[in-house]
Parts: C-alpha cells; structure tokens; sequence
C-alpha cells in the first residue's frame, strides 16, 4: 500500500530480544538499513518550528485528498498537475539529492529551494492554464514547451531522490527512442504528449494515485500507527511458535500478514526482519537463509489477500471486476506461495535438527484475539466497503473506522487510568506519514506515465505485441518468459502500488492482445513477476536489506529467496496455460476445483522437498528431480498429469522410506568398535 517508514512496530521485549540477538551482539540499527536500500527512508533532519511547519503542511495535504477523495469535483488535468506539484515540492524540501549530503537539522541548500520552487511552479502553471493549452493543443508555444522540460526533468530528478535510478533510466530510454529513433516526433509534440494531456505524466498511473492509492497508504499509516504490526506477531507466534523451526515460520505468517498491508517489501523486511533475523539465526539458521526467508515472506505479502498491498483494489478499475471475485482469485495462488515457504522451512528445519521455541513464550490464541481482536476491524471495514462504495470511498471508511477504534481504545484507557486521554498526536503522525509516505508512490506513477505515453506515441506497443505474438507461434512459454522478464525489469525498485499501475498499463494489454489470456490471469501474470522483481537478483532489494540484518552475502541471500519463492515463478504459468486455477469465473463443479487445491498443494509440498534436498532425509539429484518434475505435474490440472506427478512422488516418497530404513539398521560407530 506504502513504503511504510515509522519505526518498526515491535513491543519493548522483543525489541531488546533483537538487540540481544543480533550477530556479534552488535544491534541492528534498522535506520541505517532502511536509508541504504530503501531510498524514501533517506530524508533530512528537521526539529522544531521548521518540523511543525513541514509536518502541518503534509496533513493539510492527506486531509485535501480525502476530502477530494469523497467530494472532488476538480477538473481532472488540473487536479493531477496540482498534486504531483505539490509532491514534487515537498520532495525537494526533505529529500538530499544525494546520501552523503551532509546532514544538518533544518538545512535545505539553496539549489533544492529553487528546484522545488521551479519544478512545481510548471505544473502549478498547467494547473492554472490548463483551458488555454488545452484550447492550444499540439501548437502550444515556445513558453509552454521550455516549463513543460523544466518540469519534466526536475520530476525524474525527484524520484531519483525518492524512488531510485532504475524507472528513471527506463523511462529515459523510452523518450530518448522517441527522438532517436523515431525521427518523426519533434520536440513539440513529445513535451506535449509528456505534459500537457492524460496520457503522458498525468495519465492513469498518475489518477489512480492520486484517487485511489495516497487513501490506501493514508490508511495504512494509521494502521501501523494502531499497534497492528505487534498483534500480527505475536498471533503469529500463537499459531506457529512451537512447531520444528518455530521463529522462521512465526517470521512468514507475521510478514505475510504486516506485507499485505504495507506496500513495500523493502520496508517490511527490515520492520519485522529486525527482530525475526536475527532470532532465526539464534535457533540455528544460516544467515543467508534466515534473511531470505524474511525477504521472500516480506514480498508474498503483497500477493497477499484481502487487500494485496492495495493492488486487489487497483485491479477493480483496471479490470472492470467485482472487487470480491479478485480477491477469492487470489486466494490458491497466495495459499500455494507460503505453503512453499513454510515446506522449505521445516525441511530445513528438519535436516538441521532445529526445535520450535520455549511453550511460556508462546502468547494464547484465543487471548490474543480476544484482546486485541478489535484492531482487525479497519481491515474488516474496507473489505465490506469495497463491495458498496468506490475504492476511494472505501479507504476513507477504512481511516474513519481506524481513528473511531483508536478512539474507544483511548477511552477504555481512560476509564482503567481514571484519566482522559485524547492522543491527537497519533493522529497527526498518521496523517503525515501518509503523505510522506505517498512521495515516492506518486513519483515513480508520474515517470511511469511517460513510459507509457511513449510507449503509445511511437507504436513501440505495436512493437512488443508483435515480439510477444510471434514467439507465441514458437512457443507459448517463450511469450510468457518474454513478458515475465519485462515485468522484472520494469518492476525493479518499484513499490508495489505503483509497480503494478505500470504493469498493468503496459504488460498486461500486450498478454491479452497477443495470447489471449482473459483479463484477470493477465493481470495476475504480471502483478506476480512485477512483485517478485524485489527478491530477483541482481536487483533484489529487499533481500538485500534482509542480509543487511544478517550480516550474510547479498547476493547468495537473492539466491535463496528466489528458491524460496519458486512458486511465485510457476504458478503465474500454470494459470496463464490454466485460469481455473484462478477459481473465479471457472465453469467447473466444486468438487474438481477441490481436487484442483489438493493436488497443487501436494505438488508444492513435493517441490519444497525437491528444491530445499530433504524429505525424510538428505535427498540424491535423481530424487530431487524426480520430486521437482512429480510437482509439476500435481500443479498443472488435468487427470493425466496428476496421474504421472502422483506416480512420481510414490517413487520419491518409497526410495525416501526405504533409505531411512536403512540408515536406521545400519550399525553406528559405537557398535562397530563393540
């Protein structure tokens, strides 16, 4: 939903528990982390009537876009040339142009004043004469044309700060093939495709931000700021804390549930991963495999239904579906994801010998949601909403919902202490986080919109349609790996949000138009592989900040999340070949779409056993590929294929049983020397 950038949500115990664990006994400084990789969490120090100032103005903004979330009647070119300018104003405010820019409370170089002061003047000059350029067209002037390069170079140099290098270089390469290569596109009609119309920087990446996605991040800051993220651990630890490798399954259900939330892996690895980490490595993980697990269940949280990092309620508007039949689609897919993980998990487990935790540290279940059941109910209030009211709607119910629960749980308070508290302050941060935490998200919409207006201008869309569509005619599967390699570039160090506005602006159309797919597994394809490019070497970056904490190599780290995750690389083919799988829209009887669940979770668990090398005990490279192969044929539907993969994984599971056997009549060292 959004780079979440409050401090990791955690109670006072399992903070010191971190510290106390953390490698070398060095604690972990998650600041540190955060503002290495993960861009938006590297701003400038400011205190006090220079802070009041910044954070005022940021909740005046969170409170205009909700009541423009509800009431707005504005224009709509005007309204997102006066949103992106205020973000890129605020942008150059509290963010350095670089890391090492010396930091010092209050400063702001008198450069990041004038670019600010220019770069959101151009939009605020489209705002204010928007009919008259309108009315100008293609033949805007010489004046129109210089403000719109100003406003489009400080825009990239914004997110640069904000967002990162890679969308920056991507979209560049789009407008540089605009002029280089299609030489029938002169400036002027490329600045005003770029600035001056709906389809270039404020285009539908740019609205669906502004309408929909600041709301679900507004949303998700008083989420994080309601104590939610501790209930979700702690829940976790209730449910899995004393099974075979207790800490790193507790560390998935907990991620998974804060991921789905979130918006952001990056920012959920590090929140959770600095107390999960360093505790998996206590029990006896390696480092490289504890990071990964945090990194790989951190971003299957935003595959994760009800709300999907808000994508579940992008996707109502891209697709034109009901907001439940995306949800329910998504479910199989989800479940398939962290059933992998958590195999892997107790594979590993297994084959290490490692226990579960201590049951006096195990919180109850039933306690748990008995008390702390009630922060649950935004979530609750959303997902009923969206069935009743536009997704912009929808989320301020969500906020009004959150700040009513915090309200009677101060009251409660209240009462117990036999003092009134009214925590206006929680609000307010709340607020503002939402806006900064919207930076970014905005940015990297504003550039994607660029890439597809250029996309569309050169006919490079009719390009890309027709690579897809004549490696179809090779091979289907050749189409796809295509399409999945497009989306892992286009989705590097991209939040989610607006890694999948890009996705689905862009990909999707050219799978739809090409093979055919229906419009929910297309979407779904590319949400996927847009996700996965987070845990994707040579990028990575939230496996990279989970071997931050673990002290562990980046790289091996990437490795190991991406098996981890493999499912999340197959399961978007099986559906792409097979859309049953998505349940929604299938015209199969029940009983076959429960045979369909089963045998896909049997052939992950055989997967998990294949990829991690351990079932019943250390497994052979025949074995694992044999069990790899058995998998994917449960996975893939269809009775003769789950014939062949049942066959196969009764040779794996008998040679398994057999081998064990043997090691357990054969006779020790100890009878030897007898």
């Amino acid at each position: 939903m959004s780079d979440i950038k409050t401090d990791p949500v955690m109670t006072e115990d399992l903070v010191d528990e971190a510290v106390v664990m953390a490698a070398d006994d060095e604690p972990v400084d998650v600041d540190k982390i955060m503002a290495e990789f993960d861009k938006e969490s590297n701003t400038r120090r400011f205190s006090g009537i220079f802070e009041k100032i910044i954070k005022a103005a940021m909740i005046i903004f969170s409170l205009y876009v909700m009541v423009d979330g509800w009431f707005g009647t504005m224009e709509e070119r005007q309204k997102m040339s006066l949103f992106i300018g205020i973000i890129v104003f605020i942008a150059f405010i509290i963010y350095p142009s670089h890391k090492k820019e010396k930091k010092r409370d209050n400063h702001v170089p008198i450069y990041d004043w004038i670019f600010a002061v220019l770069g959101s003047g151009a939009f605020f000059y489209y705002t204010f004469n928007c009919q008259a350029i309108v009315d100008r067209a293609s033949r805007i002037n010489e004046l129109d044309i210089a403000i719109a390069i100003v406003g489009t170079v400080l825009l990239f140099e914004a997110c640069r700060r904000v967002v990162g290098l890679p969308i920056v270089c991507v979209s560049a390469a789009f407008i540089a093939y605009a002029f280089v290569v299609v030489d029938r596109l002169p400036l002027r009609t490329i600045t005003h495709k770029l600035f001056y119309t709906t389809e270039g920087i404020a285009g539908t990446p740019l609205n669906v931000c502004a309408s929909f996605i600041v709301l679900f991040i507004i949303f998700a800051s008083f989420l994080e700021q309601s104590g939610i993220g501790a209930f979700f651990v702690d829940l976790a630890n209730s449910i899995a804390g004393k099974a075979t490798g207790g800490p790193a399954k507790v560390a998935v259900i907990s991620s998974a549930m804060e991921g789905m939330y979130s918006g952001s892996s990056v920012a959920n690895t590090v929140g959770s991963g600095s107390v999960t980490i360093p505790t998996m490595k206590r029990c006896g993980y390696k480092p490289e495999f504890a990071a990964a697990v945090e990194a790989a269940a951190s971003t299957g949280g935003q595959i994760m239904p009800p709300i999907m990092g808000a994508a579940a309620f992008l996707m109502t508007e891209y697709t034109g579906l009901p907001y439940s039949q995306i949800a329910i689609a998504a479910i199989l897919p989800a479940v398939l994801y962290f059933t992998g993980i958590f195999m892997m998990i107790h594979f590993e487990a297994k084959k290490l010998g490692l226990k579960g935790l201590p049951k006096e540290s195990i919180p109850n279940f039933f306690k748990l949601l008995f008390t702390k059941g009630y922060l649950l109910l935004p979530v609750v209030a959303l997902v009923v909403a969206m069935n009743y009211f536009s997704p912009a709607k929808a989320a301020i119910i969500a906020i009004l919902t959150a700040i009513v629960v915090k309200l009677i749980e101060g009251v409660v308070k209240s009462i117990a202490h036999k003092k009134f508290e009214f925590e206006i302050a929680v609000y307010a941060q709340s607020l503002a986080n939402g806006t900064k935490n919207a930076i970014g998200v905005a940015l990297a919409c504003a550039v994607a919109g660029c890439i597809s207006a250029m996309v569309q201008q050169t006919g490079l869309a009719n390009v890309l349609s027709s690579l897809v569509m004549n490696a179809a005619q090779i091979a289907p599967i050749l189409a796809l790996g295509i399409t999945m390699l497009m989306c892992i570039v286009l989705g590097m160090g991209v939040p989610t949000t607006a890694n999948y506005v890009i996705m689905a602006s862009m990909v999707a159309p050219i799978l739809m138009r090409s093979l055919s797919l229906p419009v929910l597994a297309a979407h779904m394809f590319v949400f996927y592989f847009g996700i996965v490019a987070d845990i994707t070497p040579p990028v990575a970056l939230a496996a990279y900040a989970g071997s931050a904490i673990a002290k562990s190599n980046p790289m091996k780290t990437g490795v190991t999340a991406t098996r981890l995750a493999i499912t999340a690389f197959i399961v978007p083919y099986i559906f792409a070949f097979s859309p049953e799988m998505l349940i929604v829209g299938s015209d199969k009887p029940w009983y076959e779409i429960v045979l369909l669940v089963i045998t896909a979770l049997v052939g992950i668990f055989i997967i998990s056993a294949g990829m991690e090398g351990y079932m019943m005990k250390k497994m052979s490279i025949f074995e694992r590929l044999i069990a790899l192969a058995g998998g994917l044929c449960m996975i893939i539907p269809g009775i003769v294929t789950d014939a062949i993969g049942l066959g196969l994984i009764l040779v794996v599971i008998l040679i398994q049983f057999i081998g064990k056997k043997k090691d357990k009549s054969a006779p020790t060292l100890a009878d030897k020397a007898a």
